[in-house]
């Protein structure tokens, strides 16, 4: 896996040609296995003898991952995200109670208010930017770290820094110093926002975990509550990011696409469905491990092996999605529904959250500014330094053309 990143559709194709799963070398020379194609993976994401603790990580287990190995907290945070079983259940049931669907709804008047007070600062910007602002700054990455963070009870005062960390511990191409520090630092941070809490509890998502420890301390340790509002920060806002930015600049660059919206041949909805399936805000996510040896679409994954889950290559995986995979289609129908949100016990818990954010974002920003464009061409924006991430670093626009 090359750890600095960049668009992984050219990559995907080629292996994707050579079957639905495939030996990978992780950095610091792990090997690992990678499953690409929509059914293979469909079948690994829900299959009972696949497990998410790292105690079933041979290679983990014998010490043969060292300190600072930039995928390690993918493998050892303690939260719903590395937990089987009734541990995962219990983890779950206690976050599952700020993402109900009346919860996510009780919502929109924030989010959309919220959306409608950035597209102003995205305005601002640009006017102050001689026409062109970075839209991915202004308006992608603002919405929905503003409304996790909010839904969490985190003070405002840690976003940017959150941001910062969360970005760290999900690259792939950053020394061992470098992740560590930023693990701790973002353990601090977490430590911080739960120590205000406590001290102030609210009627948010912290207070909640806080006094579900405290009413019963075997409900949630201490590691499980920072590594649950870790999980919770990064997920619930570096996904929705790249989805909003991944989404527009499709639309930038398949105007006859947005112009089935605007004529009503399509939803914004249609438009956040094919971007999770055309270009998956996550590549490559780590890890799961077989507790045997499993044949999968004929290959071998040997027991204890670290296995990424190929959300954009399965996106466009020809047998599930037909000849056209690679196109951006809102018109699409019929065929295998995309797994860029998961499947099975570990589906995604934000996902009506991210499907809203997402829609109030894209049907505000171009009813607002209908003759957006982007300032750079697609191909020439720079992409992530990371291969479990999927999208451009910055997204320059011209609001008004």
């Amino acid at each position: 896996m090359d750890p600095s990143g960049g668009c992984p559709h050219a990559a995907n194709a080629r292996l994707l040609s050579r079957g639905s799963v495939a030996p990978v070398v992780l950095p610091g020379d792990v090997e690992g296995m990678a499953v690409l194609g929509h059914d293979a993976l469909r079948e690994f994401l829900a299959h009972p003898d696949v497990a998410k603790d790292a105690r079933h990580f041979t290679a983990l287990q014998a010490g043969g991952i060292a300190d600072g190995w930039p995928l390690k907290t993918f493998a050892t945070v303690q939260g719903m995200t590395t937990a089987d079983g009734a541990d995962h259940r219990r983890l779950r049931s206690l976050v599952s109670k700020a993402f109900t669907a009346r919860r996510v709804e009780e919502l929109r008047p924030r989010i959309e208010a919220l959306t409608a007070s950035l597209l102003d600062g995205l305005d601002r910007a640009a006017t102050a930017g001689d026409g062109v602002a970075d839209l991915r700054t202004h308006f992608a990455l603002p919405l929905p770290m503003g409304v996790i963070c909010e839904l969490l009870g985190v003070d405002a005062e840690y976003q940017d820094r959150l941001h910062h960390l969360s970005n760290r511990i999900v690259a792939t191409d950053i020394g061992p110093a470098e992740a560590m520090a930023a693990n701790r630092e973002m353990v601090e941070v977490l430590s911080a926002v739960a120590a205000a809490r406590t001290e102030s509890p609210g009627d948010d998502l912290v207070s909640a975990l806080i006094a579900a420890r405290e009413a019963d301390g075997d409900r949630l340790g201490p590691h499980e509550l920072i590594g649950t509002l870790m999980l919770t920060i990064i997920a619930g806002h570096e996904t929705t990011l790249n989805l909003i930015t991944n989404a527009v600049r499709a639309l930038c660059t398949h105007r006859d696409q947005l112009a089935l919206v605007r004529s009503g041949e399509a939803s914004w909805a249609d438009v956040v469905e094919e971007t999770l399936r055309w270009d998956s805000p996550v590549s490559y996510f780590p890890f799961r491990y077989p507790t045997r040896d499993l044949t999968l679409d004929g290959t071998v994954i040997p027991k204890g092996t670290p296995v990424l889950a190929g959300y954009s290559a399965a996106g466009r995986d020809k047998g599930a999605h037909g000849p056209d995979a690679d196109r951006f289609d809102l018109a699409r129908h019929g065929g295998a529904r995309h797994l860029s949100l998961g499947h099975g016990a570990h589906y995604c818990l934000g996902a009506p959250l991210a499907r809203m954010e997402s829609t109030a974002a894209l049907s505000q920003l171009f009813e607002r500014f209908p003759d957006l464009e982007l300032a750079v061409p697609g191909e020439e924006l720079p992409r992530h330094a990371s291969f479990v991430g999927n999208s451009v670093q910055a997204l320059p626009v011209r609001p008004h053309g």
